[in-house]
């Protein structure tokens, strides 16, 4: 987790600690009605943009000039055109080039920026997508969120491209882990594939691990092999001109 325990880090952290505990809801929560768990996701979407909204201010708090501000706004803002254009005309399976800013602003700026570009990215994308906003965004904005803070903490040194291709890969397939649990728990499917309330932790991921593997796998394989591919390609000229924005900003960065 972020190494130092200031106030907005630890914002940062209640995000991701909420965020898990909505992720590992199939492992804990009683079964209710479908009513029942459309209001805990409207909820829990509510929830997500308060937070989100209170980290975004509380990081503009910490010393963030306006060139830097203006610059994350803009590639934000940016992705979320890439994300529109990659609805219009999909690539194949869930290859994206949206995650490719995701994880190089997070291990440029750091692991709050990397967190806020993910997560408002998908966030402001969300109403100019095919399926809106709805009780996915939170789910795949902290997806989102966690891959940008986990790249923070990837080498900047030797070895750099290595390490992000391989973050790039093993991101590919945990954002789409992380985003069918969203409505996994309420899919009607094989005895052996579907969550029921009761079952221990240890069989309900034996379950969400089959699901995994016959419904996703093959689609989130495309995206991981995308992000290879994007990042062996674009990362070190776009690394160079991160930096170089980021030493004219004359940014103070605190470590994470």
């Amino acid at each position: 987790m972020l190494r130092r325990l200031t106030p907005t880090n630890l914002l940062f952290l209640v995000i991701s600690l909420a965020g898990l505990v909505v992720l590992l809801y199939p492992f804990w929560a009683p079964a209710g009605p479908a009513a029942d768990q459309s209001r805990a996701a409207l909820l829990v979407l509510s929830g997500a943009l308060a937070l989100i909204l209170a980290a975004l201010l509380a990081e503009v708090q910490t010393g963030l000039t306006a060139q830097t501000v203006a610059l994350i706004g803009t590639l934000v803002g940016l992705n979320a055109m890439i994300r529109v254009v990659d609805t219009v005309l999909p690539l194949p399976g869930g290859f994206s080039p949206v995650f490719l800013l995701i994880i190089l602003v997070g291990h440029v700026f750091g692991a709050r920026l990397g967190f806020l570009m993910g997560a408002l990215t998908l966030l402001v994308s969300g109403p100019l997508t095919a399926g809106g906003l709805g009780p996915w965004t939170p789910y795949q904005m902290l997806a989102a969120g966690w891959m940008g803070m986990g790249a923070a903490w990837l080498p900047s040194g030797r070895g750099r491209t290595l390490s992000l291709v391989a973050y790039g890969a093993v991101w590919g397939l945990a954002y789409g882990a992380v985003t069918n649990l969203q409505y996994w728990p309420y899919a009607l499917s094989s005895p052996d594939l579907s969550w029921a309330p009761g079952l221990g932790p240890l069989t309900v991921l034996t379950r969400y691990a089959r699901f995994y593997l016959l419904t996703s796998l093959a689609w989130d394989g495309l995206r991981a092999v995308g992000n290879v591919a994007l990042i062996l390609l674009l990362s070190r000229p776009l690394i160079e001109t991160l930096q170089r924005f980021q030493r004219r900003a004359r940014v103070i960065w605190e470590p994470a």
